[in-house]
């Protein structure tokens, strides 16, 4: 409940703020707003008030929020108002320059949130992001896909297209959006260039855990009974020393090592308390013992950079800035279908998973901050029904002087709103085919 109580404010939030966008700017410029709602309100309302010429509401399906101009076809799709004479309050009455900016109203205002909302946290709580450079001291550590991609356990990432990224969650991103990725190998620099296979894989198979911080972690956390681990007399708290006399200084040698003696057995030497023990154990057929280790959490891989409201701004700027670059990025990841990557598109039910257990705030506005330029990249999309579509042939009229009939504009908006809708209902039912399937399956 916590989780869909998050991302249930994350979304008012953002579409209040957006739809506000198109209202604020809309009675600037004289254009009656006939309706202000929060969520569609498909049939009937959660809540409904007329206040003045406006109609102000709560729809009970959560899929964004739209405002109704007077003289415009929008999702709505009531041509009726269309077959009368155009009136001075109407939109479709205002000059193209007007009608512009009132489209892009809404994308400013979500741009104007996540500046907003990064200058307050960087000028209080400060910047927080994990470094790449002291996480990868040691190297990196990938898992098998990484591995078939070209990377090998021990690599430190040079560059990612000619630049390297301090941030280390940006660069695995980075990687996967990327043309070249040059690592340093044993003192030499390698290039890789991962195809679009390998990055379906990536996404797949691991997604952003294909690589990590190479651990040197190898501390028993859990036991699972029964298993190998548990036979031969491991215990929790057991630290791996040696595999048949063989150091092991990182916990990726140690599972290399455990998938070379699949269905054999191996000595562990282990450190239990002060005392040094060896230990026969027999490898299952997944390279496994059957326990887990605890990898600690170095908080020297954390940076906090605190800023004065001055500095705030400006870096705030360039993070908006770096995330509308990102979305970009993605975007055309998405149309590559090779990759596979349209299968990580997620409805609000899939990103409501993802949101932590317990009511973070700190997260809940970068959250908010991050989702808002998520937002705005989506309707800045050319698409008829967002409101990219509605600017781009309000420009066209501005370049050629020429108008869409109010007929071909039905049928655009239309064909836009189906297509919209088909892709909506195909994210939605993927994320509850998957939720369905990891509770009974």
């Amino acid at each position: 409940m916590i989780q869909v109580a998050q991302i249930l404010f994350i979304l008012s939030v953002l579409v209040i703020l957006h739809e506000f966008g198109h209202y604020i700017t809309a009675r600037w410029f004289k254009v009656r707003v006939e309706k202000f709602y929060l969520f569609m309100d498909a049939g009937f309302s959660l809540f409904k008030k007329k206040i003045k010429d406006t109609e102000w509401g709560i729809g009970w399906l959560p899929l964004g929020g739209y405002v109704k101009l007077s003289g415009m076809i929008d999702e709505s799709m009531d041509t009726e108002q269309m077959n009368q004479e155009p009136q001075p309050w109407e939109f479709r009455s205002k000059p193209a320059w007007q009608r512009l900016i009132i489209m892009l109203g809404g994308i400013i205002v979500n741009i104007l949130l996540a500046w907003f909302i990064y200058t307050a946290m960087y000028s209080t709580v400060g910047k927080k992001y994990i470094s790449t450079e002291v996480l990868q001291q040691n190297g990196l550590a990938f898992g098998d896909v990484g591995h078939k991609a070209g990377f090998k356990n021990g690599d430190k990432i040079v560059s990612v297209d000619g630049e390297f990224q301090e941030n280390f969650n940006r660069m695995i991103m980075d990687v996967l959006f990327s043309s070249e990725v040059v690592v340093n190998r044993g003192g030499q620099n390698v290039t890789l260039n991962l195809s679009d296979e390998q990055i379906k894989n990536i996404l797949d198979k691991e997604g952003r855990n294909f690589v990590q911080a190479r651990s040197s972690a190898t501390k028993i956390d859990s036991i699972i009974k029964n298993e190998e681990a548990d036979k031969a007399g491991l215990k929790v708290g057991d630290s791996i020393l040696a595999v048949n006399n063989n150091k092991v200084a990182f916990f990726d040698e140690f599972s290399t090592a455990m998938k070379q003696h699949i269905n054999d057995s191996v000595t562990l030497k282990v450190l239990r308390g002060a005392e040094e023990k060896e230990i026969k154990v027999k490898v299952n057929n997944e390279g496994k013992l059957g326990f887990s280790v605890k990898h600690a959490v170095n908080d020297k891989f954390f940076v906090q950079q605190k800023m004065s409201f001055l500095e705030a701004v400006p870096a705030a700027i360039k993070e908006s800035w770096s995330l509308l670059v990102y979305n970009v990025k993605s975007f055309k990841l998405i149309l590559r279908p090779a990759t596979g990557a349209y299968k990580q598109v997620k409805s609000p039910i899939g990103i409501a998973r993802q949101l932590p257990d317990a009511w973070d705030w700190e997260f809940i506005w970068n959250f908010t901050a991050l989702f808002s330029i998520g937002l705005a990249f989506m309707n800045l999309l050319p698409i008829p029904g967002l409101d990219g579509g509605h600017a781009l042939f309000t420009t066209v009229e501005m370049i050629t002087g020429k108008k869409l009939s109010d007929k071909a504009v039905g049928y655009v908006q239309t064909f836009g709103m189906v297509i919209l809708l088909t892709l909506m209902a195909l994210t939605f039912g993927k994320d509850i085919y998957q939720l369905i399937a990891d509770k009974f399956f």
